[in-house]
């Protein structure tokens, strides 16, 4: 009798609780000042602009093999664990249709199962270049790509990934923080 009346009591104090289910959160992300530097080695075909806090690497492979081009690079972000890869094309050793082709693919037919929306619009820099900027939603690999062109000697494509499962609510405030660095990229891309 006495454990009833113990296991009554316990469970009558424990109904008075004041819990109160708290929503899902996200770490909170705290962002560099920006500042950009100039990207302008020797030998290679372009020169930009691109963030103080992201580093270049040589692009040193691709799918287990050597890449095609020596002009491949990434814009590493070590504190978002992200990268912008950028690929290099001669445009008078390619197809320029097949160059734009594959661009609209690697956004559009690699992503539309996962992406909720895919949205292009056309641009154009202050250098006379112009291109598509591809703003992908949902949790798709990649959330921003473009390429951008002068579309009779280079053609230069850019992707945005995260070395993360994506997940468009968590990755949603870093890609739109890095989508202006890219597009302050694009803005200050000149040909040599």
């Amino acid at each position: 009798m006495k454990i009833i009346f113990a296991v009554l009591l316990v469970l009558a104090f424990s109904c008075n609780s004041s819990y109160t289910p708290k929503p899902t959160g996200y770490f909170k992300i705290d962002f560099p000042e920006r500042e950009y530097r100039s990207f302008d080695e020797p030998g290679y075909p372009y020169t930009f602009e691109y963030p103080v806090y992201a580093e270049i690497v040589k692009d040193s492979t691709f799918f287990e093999d050597v890449p095609e081009n020596p002009f491949w690079i990434n814009v590493d972000f070590p504190q978002f664990n992200g990268r912008f890869y950028i690929s290099y094309k001669d445009v008078k050793k390619n197809s320029f249709d097949k160059l734009v082709a594959d661009a609209f693919n690697m956004a559009y037919k690699q992503h539309t199962l996962k992406a909720s929306a895919i949205d292009d619009s056309l641009m154009h820099t202050g250098q006379g270049l112009s291109g598509i900027f591809f703003k992908l939603s949902g949790n798709a690999a990649t959330g921003r790509q473009f390429f951008i062109t002068d579309s009779i000697n280079h053609f230069l494509r850019g992707a945005l990934y995260f070395d993360a499962t994506p997940n468009e609510d968590s990755l949603r405030i870093v890609n739109d923080f890095l989508e202006t660095d890219m597009a302050h990229l694009i803005n200050t891309l000149k040909w040599k």
